[in-house]
């Protein structure tokens, strides 16, 4: 089966920029945090925090910057179309998803060869993307509750007296680094599943040709190569007027 068109529409630029800053924030986390606790690199540990503390309010920041885009800008909910809508429709319960988790999960696992023919988000995705904000906004949480800049607030203190003290308190927040780490390797395997089409689309803005989707049938309605076929015809007509003349 041909693959679906992949349209700008389908991430705009504001998606993808904090897109890039989640990756890079995410990636600089783990590194800084793998230092912090398991010191192998001499004289950086102050880097390493410091670095730590500046990409975890990146991150948080940035994930309430991605929340409050989703009421503000459109996003096409499929591929294949440049039709859009709010873009926070896409994150609820959609009528192209109807009963596709079952068939997302065989098509992950290599069970099911065709691509299930859902919306943008698959099932699967959509259940990860919207835990891993809520895990954000966990972590930097915790992570304020150990900054001993904030750690004596009442609104972050308190947390920690709930939980049993500091030490559990790093506990909890060394494993969730973990989880961090987990869901950055299925996210990225999801992603370059179906080839290159959307990390082109995500890292460059590449749009690429292929199936159209309706949105008022729910089903393919045709092919757009996104002019490749006119560009072909218009050199093939300038060759045959360089032959003629010459």
């Amino acid at each position: 089966m041909a693959e679906i068109a992949h349209y700008k529409e389908m991430h705009p630029l504001a998606f993808r920029i904090t897109h890039w800053v989640n990756l890079v924030a995410m990636i600089l986390l783990i590194l800084s945090g793998i230092e912090i606790h398991y010191p192998v690199l001499g004289g950086v540990m102050g880097l390493a925090r410091g670095l730590h503390i500046f990409c975890g309010i990146v991150l948080v920041v940035n994930c309430i910057a991605r929340i409050v885009l989703a009421f503000v800008i459109k996003s096409s909910p499929m591929g294949g179309t440049r039709e859009t809508v709010t873009d926070f429709w896409n994150w609820l319960p959609q009528k192209y998803n109807r009963h596709q988790l079952g068939a997302w999960i065989k098509y992950y696992l290599f069970i099911k060869k065709d691509h299930p023919l859902s919306a943008k988000l698959g099932v699967p995705q959509k259940l990860s993307y919207l835990l891993i904000g809520v895990l954000i906004l966990f972590m930097g949480y915790t992570g304020f509750c150990l900054w001993d800049v904030t750690m004596n607030v009442p609104f972050f203190a308190g947390f920690t007296f709930a939980v049993g003290g500091l030490m559990k308190l790093r506990i909890i927040h060394y494993f969730m680094m973990y989880i961090f780490i987990w869901f950055t390797m299925i996210h990225g395997y999801l992603a370059l599943i179906d080839g290159m089409a959307l990390p082109r689309l995500m890292f460059f803005g590449k749009e690429t040709g292929g199936l159209t989707y309706s949105l008022e049938t729910w089903n393919i309605d045709g092919y757009d190569d996104l002019g490749a076929a006119e560009k072909i015809e218009i050199v093939n007509k300038e060759d045959e007027q360089a032959a003629a003349t010459a």
